[in-house]
């Protein structure tokens, strides 16, 4: 590993840990004036097929032998939003770093629940999103993203040396359930940029994200019809999924109810920080089994096959409060995730022989889920809108980061710095030096003790 010396007050750098050349474990530092800010402490996963095919997943994240050795210049952790990919390494790793985090009212509940059942005992602050507050020599101004949990906040970080725009995950969606409508006079009145650091995720997607509004419909289509119990699976931190789901129900007269532990821990997070507070009624599960199946809706977790899960039970038909029986339906509002293909094909032969209909996301002509990121439309207009002297690409593998840099030129930004974990990029001077520091992966041992990843 080559020495690093500390930024100075003309410096302002990117340091990625992680993120940068995949997709996952988002882990970044920015440093200025002898002074380093980490956003997001995030985990992946390594996926293992056992020898019945089942895919068996393990946590990985950001080896951080680096931000150890300069935990006392860490101002702090600022958390863009809740996804797992972005505060999941936060239990394993906050005791080794030890330093304030902070993140919005709905973040700040997720936490709390997460470091509860891992008893860890890291601080956590609630910034207001809409307001500036600075960390050291860092000013940092919450933007309102579009995603698909709420409160995702993208980050004007400024300094004397250096102004960039770190976007967090994003797409626009000028209609959504939860949140603020993406406009450009939303990115246009950002001011100056040096850099913007941009999620990257669906750089190969050429369409536009489709609208929560527009999934509303395609969802109430399937469900108005429905002769029997529907079950829908979405991911738990969708919030806005879920208030959708809630209004479906409404709409339709049917009683809902939640299924998972996940699903449980994310309702309350959201009612904590005041999301779901009208048409989302649920009903105790023990109840479901007593009513006419007309009347019954249900979100459950596992819509990527996990054994254990709520949907992965029912297909079992060993769910305690709830048998599915033929005319019973199930909608998987999600994606598939590479490597859970397997998985997924298990759980729809099981409903297959249960005679119960399942709708998929992915292949059915109706909307019944839309991305939370945004497609090459999206990256042109806000690599327009916002206009840096500099794009760095993040989030995605070598493709991804490629494709979105070639937008990034046909929105006229001068500078595309591409890079891997561990490089650093100047962001006053826009250029890049690989292999600064060295990266690697952590996982976890049975016993639930970190240990170098293969």
């Amino acid at each position: 590993m080559k020495h690093l010396e500390q930024p100075s007050r003309d410096d302002m750098w990117l340091l990625p840990l992680g993120g940068t050349g995949e997709i996952g474990m988002n882990l970044n530092l920015y440093g200025h004036d002898g002074q380093w800010l980490m956003v997001d402490c995030g985990i992946s996963f390594e996926d293992q097929i056992d020898e019945n095919g089942l895919n068996h997943s393990r946590v990985v994240m950001a080896d951080i032998e680096f931000v150890k050795t300069i935990k006392q210049q860490i101002v702090g952790i600022v958390v863009t939003h809740a996804h797992e990919d972005h505060i999941g390494a936060l239990p394993y790793l906050w005791s080794q770093i030890e330093c304030p985090i902070y993140a919005s009212p709905f973040t700040h509940q997720v936490l709390i629940s997460k470091f509860a059942r891992a008893r860890c005992p890291a601080p956590v602050t609630t910034i207001d999103p809409h307001s500036t507050f600075k960390l050291g020599a860092f000013s940092i101004t919450p933007v309102a993203m579009t995603h698909s949990t709420p409160e995702t906040l993208g980050l004007v970080i400024s300094t004397p040396a250096a102004r960039v725009f770190h976007t967090a995950d994003w797409k626009i969606d000028p209609d959504p359930v939860i949140g603020v409508p993406a406009t450009a006079d939303l990115y246009t009145n950002l001011g100056e940029l040096d850099a913007v650091v941009s999620d990257s995720t669906n750089a190969l997607e050429p369409n536009w994200a489709i609208s929560e509004a527009v999934v509303h419909e395609g969802l109430l289509e399937v469900i108005k019809d429905a002769p029997g119990r529907v079950i829908v699976s979405c991911f738990a931190s969708n919030i806005a999924r879920l208030q959708t789901l809630g209004r479906i129900a409404k709409q339709t007269n049917r009683y809902l109810g939640l299924m998972g532990y996940s699903l449980d821990v994310m309702h309350r997070a959201a009612k904590e920080a005041g999301y779901l507070s009208e048409d989302f009624s649920v009903i105790d599960c023990a109840e479901l089994g007593y009513l006419p199946p007309e009347e019954v809706m249900v979100i459950a977790t596992g819509s990527q096959g996990q054994q254990g899960s709520a949907l992965h039970k029912l297909a079992l038909d060993q769910q305690r409060d709830l048998n599915l029986s033929a005319n019973d339906q199930v909608i998987l509002s999600s994606k598939t995730i590479p490597g859970n293909e397997r998985s997924i094909e298990l759980l729809l032969k099981h409903f297959s022989k249960m005679d119960v209909q399942v709708w998929q996301g992915e292949t059915s002509n109706l909307p019944l889920h839309g991305s939370g990121h945004g497609g090459q439309p999206e990256l042109l207009k806000l690599f327009e809108w916002t206009s840096p002297k500099t794009l760095i690409p993040v989030h995605g593998e070598p493709k991804h980061l490629l494709a979105s840099a070639e937008i990034g030129k046909q929105a006229g930004i001068k500078n595309q710095l591409i890079g891997a974990n561990g490089d650093r990029y100047d962001l006053v001077h826009a250029s890049v030096e690989r292999g600064v520091v060295k990266t690697g992966r952590l996982s976890v041992d049975d016993q639930g003790n970190l240990i170098p990843a293969s």
